[in-house]
């Protein structure tokens, strides 16, 4: 069996220190050279000859933490590790997975074909913004659940009547998920945008009278869609409101937004660093998760068993 080296990109060190200890072993030595200009030049100082390299980095903004990892990828793979495999708990440009109106990108994608041309043999990722986004890679993908993070914080709540709700119509399957393994019911908050990060109406599709509800979203930006279906939530006779979404990207007003909402609380991972502070914000950390994937990876074990 190769031997499990775990580095991290200069972004997500944070976070890969903890999937390191969970995992049971220190972060190699990798060192990240930059020059006046700001241009980077990472070197492993140790040998990684033969080793099954993991590199932890996340791809939130902005655009240098995505060229720092495929620097490197390519160093890895310059340096004769046996495999390389990229651990990205946020995949940025996860939003641009089609052409949702003429003459644009497709983010996604192009994230995918750099990645796999700079040398990433596997990518290991979590809670993607759209699933067919696996199907964009010609090398495996294992894409982690966020239900094994958030269902036991949910089960320690004991809500009374508790109910899911989707704060738009693209994410039914995720809110449909979770209601479906604690036998509840679900809504649907239907919303129009005039344009990305503005909303022009919303409305609620069933019943939450009395329910104590959960808004399930894979990431919050603005903060502004979340708290618009939460509002809208409790004026229908709701008991609560609260939201739990993956990726606390949390830009432009996010935090004065949560704070002025009627949310309970949001309940987020730290696949991405909070950049302020909020009493409404709660964070799981998702480092078990990921040392616990990486040991499946080594021993050939099934990653599912994992999911909830």
């Amino acid at each position: 069996m190769s031997t499990v080296k775990i580095f991290s990109g200069s972004s997500s060190r944070y976070l890969a220190e903890k999937i390191a200890e969970s995992y049971g072993q220190p972060l190699g030595n990798l060192v990240i050279q930059k020059f006046s200009d700001g241009e980077m030049s990472p070197s492993f100082t140790e040998s990684v000859r033969g080793s099954d390299v993991f590199i932890i980095q996340s791809t939130f903004p902005p655009a240098d933490n995505m060229m720092e990892l495929l620097l490197i990828i390519d160093a890895a793979r310059r340096a004769s590790a046996a495999t390389v495999v990229v651990v990205m708990p946020y995949f940025g440009y996860a939003r641009q997975d089609r052409k949702d109106k003429p003459r644009v990108a497709i983010g996604a994608k192009l994230t995918a074909n750099i990645l796999m041309a700079a040398g990433a043999n596997r990518i290991m990722t979590f809670d993607l913004h759209a699933g067919q986004i696996q199907g964009f890679f010609d090398v495996p993908v294992d894409h982690l659940d966020g239900s094994a993070i958030f269902v036991p914080y949910l089960q320690s709540l004991q809500l009374k009547n508790m109910l899911f709700a989707s704060p738009d119509v693209g994410g039914v399957t995720r809110a449909r998920a979770y209601a479906g393994y604690f036998h509840t019911e679900m809504v649907v908050c239907d919303k129009h945008r005039k344009r990305a990060n503005e909303i022009a109406s919303m409305q609620i599709i069933g019943d939450v009278e009395g329910a104590d509800v959960v808004l399930v979203d894979d990431m919050v930006d603005t903060a502004g869609t979340i708290c618009k279906a939460a509002n809208i939530i409790m004026e229908k006779g709701a008991n609560s409101v609260r939201a739990i979404c993956t990726h606390p990207v949390l830009s432009g007003n996010a935090y004065e937004n949560i704070n002025n909402s009627v949310l309970e609380e949001l309940v987020v991972t730290n696949t991405i660093p909070l950049k302020g502070e909020s009493d409404k914000i709660r964070v799981l950390s998702v480092a078990d998760l990921f040392a616990g994937a990486i040991a499946k990876l080594q021993t050939h074990g099934s990653i599912s068993s994992l999911f909830i």
